[in-house]
């Protein structure tokens, strides 16, 4: 992400979903459940809430953050529509930096690490190829109103992270801190413009700042985004289809069952389509 192609959007319109809205589970279809199941307890650190009937539905103890259906034999679905990544946001950056140890002691493959200045991001596949994002948000007071302007994509100070920890080879770990949560989702679209008015119009998030016609990042309540959507590996492609490892819906929730019935008014309906086939479910 080039910071100077990277534009603000000004006076972004306010957001009509309530400044409490937030992600939640995001529900995906793997090619071999027990491989999951096994990847992300060892390598990112989710527990099993419960399973059952070929479903399993993950997360660090409290609400579910992952729910994956097992449909034998798909393949990833490179090249469509459908899920960017998940980011599960950790409570501190002493969290993400045990994280960071975690991986370089048991050689977790990585596929990246940034610096976003509104946040600390490390990033990974799954074995079907569903992105990962583990983050750190950094103090909202550093960034908010100025999302535009500060949201960036630089190399991540590995050394300046882990030096929270007094002793980051014998850091214990045995899974995701206690409070993480979805902290937003990132999608595949086949055209920025169309998902940018069905997500702000429609749906109600506002436009925190865009890449050109190549990605877009919105949010309720001024976050740095909930949502993000881009165009990188999927202009005018299709949702994938079945017999791959895809996205079959995100959750967005909201406070109440009135804002969930105000937001599915505008939307026609609570649980629905975006242009590009991605599913969305309005939940509390």
């Amino acid at each position: 992400m080039d910071p100077e192609e990277l534009t603000a959007v000004d006076a972004p319109v306010r957001s009509e979903l309530p400044s409490d809205t937030r992600m939640g589970a995001v529900h995906l279809t793997v090619g071999d459940l027990d491989r999951s199941l096994a990847y992300y307890a060892s390598a990112i650190g989710l527990i099993v809430h419960g399973r059952d009937d070929g479903v399993a539905r993950l997360g660090a103890g409290g609400e579910d953050l992952l729910v994956l259906a097992e449909e034998p034999g798909a393949r990833p679905a490179d090249g469509y529509c459908g899920l960017f990544h998940f980011a599960l946001l950790v409570p501190g950056r002493a969290d993400l930096a045990r994280w960071l140890a975690h991986a370089a002691r048991d050689r977790v493959a990585l596929t990246g690490l940034s610096d976003h200045y509104v946040s600390e991001a490390i990033y990974l596949r799954d074995p079907d190829h569903h992105g990962i994002e583990i983050y750190a948000d950094r103090p909202r007071e550093l960034w908010e109103g100025e999302v535009g302007s500060r949201l960036t994509t630089v190399p991540l100070d590995t050394d300046d992270l882990l030096s929270v920890l007094d002793d980051p080879l014998g850091e214990p770990f045995e899974r995701l801190a206690a409070g993480t949560v979805m902290g937003h989702v990132h999608l595949r679209v086949a055209d920025v413009d169309q998902a940018n008015r069905f997500y702000t119009e429609r749906v109600g998030f506002a436009a925190m700042a865009q890449l050109g016609d190549q990605a877009t990042f919105l949010s309720a309540g001024g976050y740095h985004h909930h949502l993000g959507a881009n165009i990188w590996e999927s202009r005018g492609a299709p949702a994938a289809p079945e017999g791959y490892a895809r996205l079959t819906h995100f959750e967005i929730l909201l406070p109440d069952a009135a804002a969930v019935d105000e937001a599915a008014a505008r939307l026609g309906g609570s649980d629905v389509r975006d242009p590009s086939g991605n599913r969305l479910v309005l939940a509390t």
